[in-house]
Parts: structure tokens; sequence; C-alpha cells
């Protein structure tokens, strides 16, 4: 196993029987073989976050990724979690046409929450 990535117990498959185990592999392989030795950028919003840390699942899927030869790149969210600091800050967000307007105050806010807090918890 690759430096710095955890060994996770197999997940519970719902059913056991060898035979749907085999036509999942089985159809699973042609993807395996031809994605093996490329990179692979997985987007892991904070909406999926709901507590602001991975889930099992979710880290199990990018090991096994990596053990069947591609390379995966977790590239996180976390707007939900800054939503929620900048609110018990006291610090209002704007949002323009959908994006969170991001001036030097709030700017320091998301580095503190994706920076200290996220990201360490993705990579422990």
């Amino acid at each position: 196993m690759s430096p710095g990535l955890k060994s996770f117990p197999p997940a519970p498959i719902p059913n056991p029987d060898p035979v749907v185990k085999a036509t999942v592999l089985a159809q699973a392989l042609p993807y395996m073989r031809r994605y093996a030795g490329h990179t692979l950028v997985v987007k892991y919003g904070g909406h999926a976050m709901a507590d602001g840390t991975p889930d099992d699942p979710f880290a199990r899927d990018v090991v096994l990724l990596k053990q069947v030869g591609i390379n995966p790149i977790v590239v996180h969210g976390g707007g939900p979690q800054i939503a929620h600091m900048l609110k018990r800050l006291g610090i209002e967000t704007r949002i323009v046409d959908g994006l969170r307007v991001t001036d030097r105050e709030t700017m320091e806010v998301v580095e503190m929450v994706l920076a200290g807090t996220i990201n360490k918890q993705l990579v422990s």
C-alpha cells in the first residue's frame, strides 16, 4: 500500500452471494484496466461531509481506486462549513448570481475552515 493511505476493512456488501460479487467484479474489471495508471480527480463537496468529516465508504472507495492502479486526487469543498463559521462570527455572506463574494475578511475565514479544519480532517 502507498504511504499515507489508510487500510480499511472491506465495506459490507448487502448480498454476500459469490455470484453477485463475481458479477460486480467482472463488470468493473474493464474500467479498472482502462484507467489503471491514470489520474482521477474527485470533487468531494462540503455537503457530502455533513459533519465536516469524510465518511468511511468514501475513504474506502478512494483506497480501492489506488489499489487497482488509479491515482485519485481528492479536491474538497466546504461551502456549508464556511457559511456556518461566517454566521458564527457574525460576518454576512454576500451571494451574487449564486456565487459567494469572497472579500478579504471572508477569505480569512475560508482559509481557516478549509486549510485549518476540513483539509486536516480529510487527510488524517
